[in-house]
């Protein structure tokens, strides 16, 4: 069968080159859950505001036979989110924050903390959703029983009722009455890590487990633990909850996680996971005496690699050498980080068989994101899938008839937005890959006509370890999907972290360049996630020198093959990728124009501000914190070799960025213009450090315009001094 995609291209006579605006067509999946029989799958669907100043995300469906096209379930008026069926099939619980919208409350603040609710929509016959949670602060998560019966409910509510939770919070009393001074709007913290960026001060907003009754809505408080409860999953027997906490009284100034039970009828909680490590994501085996976990005890410090654990139930593993790992001598990297533009990244997750024989799982290998599954006995490996994709987000529910397992996964690529698609896993082992069955085609219309470019992978060899990356060929302008007859101008984009990876997963901005004439080549140096735990930690102490010359050296092998002009070649990244972009520009005078986006540039600022602020982070990287080594820490930063810095220079950073304040930009911007050098500062309002994935529509659009327009003055135009400033800036 001829994919949509491909059948409506064939149809189109010109092919057009992408451009930011497409952005707002764009349609992204998300969350898949499979229902109970295996026949259908739910996934949330997000797409762009009329207004362009927001999102929407409605719940959809699709057959997984494939027998018809997806449908939408939900209204999608705000955030429809969350999916999760009941364990009978006929009941699909979701988040949303509708009540807004559809009901009244009067005398409520504009500033509502109840807007996020569980809502029930029956599947088995007609009806709308009705809310079940009345949680006067909201509801971030939760969890069926396996009766179905109640739901394990995570929020940060003091209280059942507002009025309990108003007398609990310190709140109640007597309303103000005309004339008096607004309540105190000081924050008063006496621990670090009270911020989280995007989110703002979190130290008031520490979620507990609730129980609530499905028939009745009533809900009681099982947990009270300071640091707040994630990641809640119920027991087979139903009598018990597992969950990820941080209870330690130092928990802000090292960061640690465990994974613990608590007994749903008394509230008694056992430590399951111990030894000073960080362990997440349980799963129950179907025996309920054992758990699997993701995670380490640190053995390479941030370079560690989270690996799949067993451990007992009943916390009698709990000591420093507790617990059996299970994919350690494999190597891989379950939970790591892929970079993109468009793809949603999901949390990592274990998904444990019905026979508990096997766990599945995803994780990464040569930049593609995979299935795979691992054998309970003996921790023997098994790769299920095979391909140039981005496996995101997935979910798998046991097949009763055939023995078998079947799992939906969100499916990307460079050259295909996200899609769901389907596989059935024997439990026999594989004599070759599965192949995946597409059951989406969302983006068709969005897509139709506009040429994408696939991109070609390379390696190199520095200092004794093999880079991966990839090239972006650069498109004929005038014959969008043709490669230019010449040497081409070359992008060098770096990803964040430094502790994540590029792989074969789409990034709308690389395609925007690509378009305009400009390659791009992208790699994973050294410190990048998905190439074993002695790769991940190979940049302690150097993210400089040892990472600037894993990702020169792609751009020096594409010069040399005439792939790419040596007298137009540019450099980005955001994050780490702009730590990296700083710190190049200040060693190398190669590159005719850079941008440095929401980038470290003063080491010692950035690790005492923002909500990454504290002793771990630095220790963990660079083996001290900036007071126990400030040489080391002056040697590394970006701003030490400002006075170095003559390629033209744009600086973006959001006025919102908690993870690298903004002062990490003002400040190189300081240097730089007291300089008299070429540099810019684009502030970008309201927006946070996501801004190229998930900001505010039209910021992510004219962030992709001005991108391309800096390249394409100093590397297609040639010309000096800065660009002209856009017309309407400010909004003015």
């Amino acid at each position: 069968m001829v994919p949509a995609r491909l059948a409506a291209m064939a149809k189109t006579t010109a092919l057009r080159a992408p451009r930011p605006d497409d952005l707002y067509a764009l349609r992204v999946l998300s969350g898949p859950r499979v229902a109970p029989d295996g026949n259908r799958v739910v996934f949330s669907l997000q797409t762009v505001a009329p207004s362009k100043d927001g999102y929407r995300q409605a719940l959809w469906t699709v057959p997984t036979d494939g027998s018809a096209p997806a449908r939408q379930l939900t209204i999608g008026a705000k955030r429809d989110g969350h999916p999760r069926f009941s364990p009978d099939g006929r009941t699909l619980a979701f988040l949303s924050d509708r009540r807004l919208a559809v009901e009244e409350l009067p005398g409520a603040p504009d500033d509502r903390e109840d807007a996020g609710q569980v809502h029930l929509l029956p599947l088995d016959g007609p009806g709308e959703a009705r809310r079940l949670t009345d949680l006067p602060r909201g509801v971030d998560g939760f969890a069926w029983s396996p009766d179905g019966r109640h739901l394990a409910v995570l929020s940060s509510s003091h209280g059942a009722t507002r009025e309990e939770d108003a007398r609990r919070r310190g709140m109640a009393g007597a309303k103000p009455r005309p004339g008096d001074p607004p309540p105190a709007d000081y924050h008063y913290v006496d621990r670090l890590r009270v911020m989280l960026n995007g989110a703002g001060f979190t130290y008031a907003r520490l979620p507990q487990l609730w129980i609530v009754d499905v028939a009745t809505g009533s809900a009681r408080r099982l947990t009270d633990i300071v640091g707040g409860v994630e990641q809640p999953t119920w027991s087979p027997d139903g009598t018990r909850i597992a969950f990820a906490a941080d209870p330690a009284p130092d928990r802000d100034i090292r960061w640690r996680s465990d994974v613990f039970v608590v007994d749903v009828a008394t509230g008694a909680r056992t430590r399951v996971t111990g030894g000073r490590g960080f362990f997440a994501s349980p799963a129950w085996l179907p025996d309920g005496r054992s758990l699997a976990v993701l995670g380490h005890r640190f053995p390479a410090a941030a370079g560690s690699r989270n690996d799949i654990w067993l451990f007992a139930a009943d916390g009698s593993q709990n000591g420093p050498r507790g617990g059996r790992d299970l994919s350690g001598r494999h190597d891989l990297m379950p939970g790591s980080a892929m970079n993109s533009d468009v793809t949603i990244g999901e949390e990592g997750h274990l998904a444990v068989t019905a026979d508990g024989d096997s766990i599945l799982f995803t994780a990464p290998i040569d930049g593609a994101y995979e299935l795979w599954r691992i054998a309970v006995t003996d921790g023997a490996l098994e790769r299920l899938t095979d391909g140039r994709h981005y496996l995101s987000g997935w979910d798998a529910v046991p097949r009763r008839t055939a023995g078998s397992t079947r799992v939906a996964v969100i499916r990307s690529a460079p050259a295909a937005l996200p899609d769901v698609h389907v596989v059935d896993v024997p439990a026999r082992r594989l004599t070759r890959p599965l192949e995946l069955r597409r059951l989406t085609d969302i983006n068709a219309p969005a897509l139709d006509g506009i040429a994408l470019a696939e991109p070609e992978t390379r390696w190199s060899t520095v200092d004794g370890h093999r880079v991966q990356g990839w090239h972006v060929p650069a498109s004929d302008v005038a014959h969008p999907g043709r490669r230019p007859r010449r040497a081409a101008p070359l992008v060098l984009e770096i990803h964040g972290g430094p502790h994540t990876l590029y792989g074969w997963s789409p990034s709308w901005e690389f395609q925007c360049l690509a378009g305009a004439g400009i390659g791009v080549w992208y790699a994973n140096p050294r410190g990048s996630e998905g190439y074993g735990q002695e790769f991940n930690a190979a940049n302690h102490r150097d993210w400089g020198h040892g990472p600037t010359r894993d990702v020169l050296a792609g751009v020096e092998a594409l010069v040399a093959d005439g792939a790419a002009d040596p007298s137009r070649l540019g450099v980005t990244g955001g994050s780490y990728g702009g730590y990296l972009t700083s710190w190049i520009v200040g060693h190398d005078q190669r590159f005719k124009a850079a941008i440095t986006c929401r980038s470290v540039n003063d080491l010692v600022s950035q690790m005492m501000t923002g909500d990454i602020a504290g002793p771990e982070f630095g220790r963990l990287e660079f083996g001290a914190a900036p007071w126990e080594d400030p040489a080391l820490y002056r040697e590394l930063s970006p701003l030490t070799y400002a006075e170095e810095i003559r390629t033209p220079l744009l600086i973006q950073h959001s006025e919102k960025d908690l993870r690298t304040p903004i002062g990490q930009g003002e400040e190189l911007f300081t240097v730089l213009r007291s300089l008299g050098r070429p540099v810019r500062m684009m502030r970008v309002p309201d927006e946070t450090h996501e801004l190229t994935r998930s900001g505010t529509p039209f910021r992510r659009v004219e962030n992709l315009v001005q991108v391309g327009a800096w390249f394409r003055h100093y590397l297609i135009e040639a010309k000096g001094g800065l660009p002209p400033l856009p017309k309407v800036r400010a909004g003015r």
